[in-house]
Parts: C-alpha cells; sequence; structure tokens
C-alpha cells in the first residue's frame, strides 16, 4: 500500500509540473487565457493531442475537446471563472521559485494532485473563455447555477444527474469530497489579466527592416583610381572638410564616396615611385570655382629598415586658380606594401598637414577617419591592406602610468634603503660598572 500511495503522489506532482511547463511552454500571445481542466479521483479524463505551443484554441476547437473529455467524466460540472487570469500570472504568483508558501493556487494544486490525468490548454480564445458555460449549457443540457462557498455547503447533489454550477472564487474543494459526488472541474478566466498588442506578421517584418536600416548605417565603399595596370590608389575618409578664413565647414565626403557623385579623378597617375591622387569637383564648391584636392605621394627604400617606406609628401588645396600646399611627409607615411590611417587629419591642432605657404593658412582642413594606399595595391581587391595607424605606442596616457609607477618605485626602493640602514644597540651601560666609551667613529 505504501509503495501505492507513493506512487500516486509522484504522479500527482508531475502532473501539476505539467501543468506549469506546459503553461511557460507558450509564447506571450495576446487575448488569451489558460485553461484547467481536472476530475474526481476515480475518473480519469482521455488523453488529448496537446496543441503546438503558441496555438490558440478556438470556440470550435474547444467543444471538440469538450465532447471528448465529457463522454467519460463525470457530469456534475464545477466551473471556476477567474475576472483576470494570464498564463504569467502561475509565474508570479505560484510559488514556482522555491517560495510555495507564497503561493495563491493552493487548492488547484491539491486538485491536480487528486487527479490522474488533468487536461491542459495553455492559451485559450478570451472569446473562447467567455463562451465556456454557454458551451458547457449546450452540452450538459441544464442551465448554470452561480453559487458561493456559503451556499454549496447546503446543496445536495445526485451523481445520475447533470449539474452545472459557476463558483465564485475562493472555493474548497474539501465540500464535494464530503458528499462522495463525483465532480469535472474547469478553471479558466473571463479575460487576460495582460494584454500584449502582437503586430502582424507583415507588419513585424517590415517595422524589423526599418530598425535595421535606422541602426546600421551604410558603409560607403572606399574611392579608387585604375591606372592601366590595374588599381593603384585607394583613398576612403568619413568626413572630407574644408573651411576658408573661419566660416562654415563644406563636407567633400558625400561628393566624393556617394555612388554617382560629382568628383572626377582626372589627372592622377601612379608608378613604382611616384603615384597622385587628383579629385576634381569642378563648379560644385561654391564660390571655389574651380575646387580641386591633389593628394602626392612616393616611395623610397631606407637602408636602416631594410625596406620600403611611402610618404604622403604633400596636399594640394586648388581653389579659384589659386594653390595652398601642405607638406604631410613628416607624420603620414607607412610601409610600402601597408597603407596609412589616421582617425584625425588636420592643419590646426596636432597638425600632420603644415603649411608651406601663407595663403595656406588661411584655409582649415579636417579629415575624419582617414585612410589611403599609393601602392602595392592588387589586382580585383576592393579592401586596404594592413594599416599603419598615426597613434603611437607611447600615447601621453601611457608615458603618465610609466612616469607615476617609476616615481612610485623609486619611492618604495629608498624607504627599503633606509630600513636596512637601521641599527640596533649591541651595547648596554651597566651602573655597577664602569660606563661604556663609544668612539666618534661608531
Amino acid at each position: 500500500m505504501a509503495g501505492s500511495e507513493s506512487s500516486s503522489k509522484m504522479r500527482t506532482k508531475m502532473a501539476f509540473i505539467a501543468l506549469l511547463f506546459a503553461l511557460f511552454s507558450t509564447g506571450s500571445c495576446s487575448s488569451q487565457v489558460p485553461l484547467v481542466m481536472w476530475s474526481s479521483e476515480g475518473y480519469t479524463l482521455p488523453q488529448l493531442v496537446s496543441p503546438a505551443a503558441g496555438h490558440i484554441i478556438s470556440n470550435v476547437q474547444l467543444m471538440a475537446y469538450l465532447n471528448s473529455a465529457l463522454g467519460s467524466a463525470p457530469h456534475n460540472m464545477l466551473l471556476f471563472l477567474q475576472d483576470k487570469l494570464s498564463k504569467d500570472d502561475f509565474t508570479r504568483y505560484g510559488g514556482v521559485f522555491g517560495n510555495k508558501q507564497d503561493s495563491v493556487f493552493p487548492n488547484l494544486e491539491s486538485a491536480l494532485q487528486s487527479s490522474s490525468s488533468p487536461l491542459v490548454l495553455p492559451a485559450l480564445s478570451w472569446l473562447g473563455a467567455s463562451a465556456v458555460p454557454s458551451l458547457l449549457q449546450e452540452k450538459l443540457g441544464v442551465s448554470p447555477l452561480s453559487v458561493d462557498p456559503d451556499t454549496l455547503e447546503h446543496l445536495r447533489f445526485n451523481a445520475s444527474e447533470n449539474t452545472l454550477l459557476v463558483i465564485n472564487l475562493p472555493y474548497s474543494s474539501g465540500i464535494m469530497k464530503a458528499q462522495s459526488v463525483p465532480y469535472t472541474a474547469i478553471y479558466t478566466g473571463l479575460k487576460p489579466s495582460r494584454v500584449i498588442e502582437e503586430p502582424s506578421l507583415i507588419v513585424q517584418s517590415s517595422m524589423s527592416r526599418s530598425l535595421l536600416q535606422a541602426v546600421v548605417d551604410e558603409v560607403k565603399p572606399p574611392l579608387m583610381f585604375n591606372s592601366t595596370r590595374g588599381p593603384c590608389i585607394m583613398l576612403w575618409a568619413q568626413n572630407l572638410n574644408v573651411s576658408f578664413s573661419d566660416k562654415e565647414w563644406i563636407d567633400l565626403g558625400p561628393s566624393t564616396f556617394a555612388s554617382g557623385g560629382s568628383v572626377s579623378t582626372s589627372g592622377s597617375f601612379c608608378n613604382e615611385t611616384n603615384s597622385q591622387l587628383v579629385l576634381d569637383y569642378g563648379s560644385s564648391v561654391s564660390p571655389y570655382n574651380p575646387f580641386r584636392l591633389i593628394f602626392s605621394m612616393s616611395q623610397r627604400r631606407y637602408p636602416v629598415s631594410a625596406r620600403n617606406w611611402f610618404t604622403l609628401d604633400t596636399v594640394e588645396l586648388v581653389f579659384n586658380t589659386l594653390t595652398a600646399t601642405y607638406n604631410g611627409s613628416h607624420g603620414i607615411y607607412a610601409p610600402a606594401e601597408y597603407s596609412f590611417h589616421c582617425q584625425n587629419v588636420n592643419n590646426f591642432r596636432n597638425a600632420l598637414l603644415v603649411p608651406r605657404a601663407q595663403n595656406a593658412t588661411q584655409w582649415r582642413i579636417l579629415f575624419t577617419d582617414f585612410q589611403i594606399q599609393g601602392f602595392s595595391i592588387l589586382n580585383g581587391t576592393t579592401d586596404f591592406s594592413y594599416a599603419s595607424d598615426c597613434a603611437g605606442f607611447f600615447t601621453p596616457g601611457i608615458w603618465m602610468g610609466l612616469i607615476t609607477s617609476l616615481l612610485m618605485l623609486l619611492i618604495l626602493t629608498y624607504g627599503l634603503h633606509m630600513i636596512m640602514q637601521l641599527r640596533s644597540m649591541d651595547r648596554f651601560d651597566d651602573p655597577k660598572g664602569p660606563s661604556i666609551s663609544v668612539p666618534q667613529s661608531e
């Protein structure tokens, strides 16, 4: 007997766990309520195929479920209608995280433990739940009777007659057990406690695409100049800003890198030792017409490093037949097979472009996320070679950290040295004997 009772308790616990798992396994759906159905001890509900995850059961499907379940179940029907109920309530208030004493569903758990085959429908249409009383009335052929626990204690039931009771919660199943009347119970809600608006698949897909388009910026390809031997110069920058006499900045980036831009590379050339990229904007940069940017590069071999290096010798700004020239060879250089990259190239702060003449000081140049390569570009490639960045290894922050660490190390060394020089007394004066004479040399 003990083994049988233990096995029965194990089955009932597994049934309640199965209820919670079924409720948790469905996604968040709008306008739906759960439905739980069980019968008294000694009666078994037929096994029904569990609905697919996320599927909302309609009125027609609910009637089919009830027709199948009530074929062998007792026809003394108890219907518990919660005013608001959602499957998430079992998670929030069911004590599923170890706080079982705080559960608000002890009666439901007790009833499920006493039933051998409860029926769980995690997602029932809101309209379907409100139609449950009429569906049961049509199936049982009796009118529903609304009662409360006090009235229920004085009622007498006949197992051979159909009964449909709508119970106002809370309710204890001990009343039906005391009268030894077989029953079938349904617990559901009149409407969901949480309604989540879900757009249709088409609208959701459109919104997702719009979000991605808003967040992910389109990266424009670099500007490439091709000679008769293939690609030889590549240039890219987030912005190519120029300003004359502290006036408003003019960004040449859209005209340079956008598809169908107005820039022309006519006049550019490249060979084994020199390359020049000419960006001719024509009359698009008013009032500085015509307007051109010219990048002149060269490469040579340095015996000390045993390799070829290229430098951006000059950047020329041609406007209204005048030319402003900037020297870049002191800060813009890289191995010949590499590209050069710098987050900020300008001529006014930590300048990498140094003016050569007085008229060049009238212009301000600011290239953001600038990258250029004038040699050793492979045929068929669309990407830069490995970039040599302008940021040095020893940045101001690194120097500050090194100097501070060195200073603290010197202080620690000095302190240890002083501690090691301390000497304790090795001679003591005896009051009964002659006084100790310590030479000055000691």
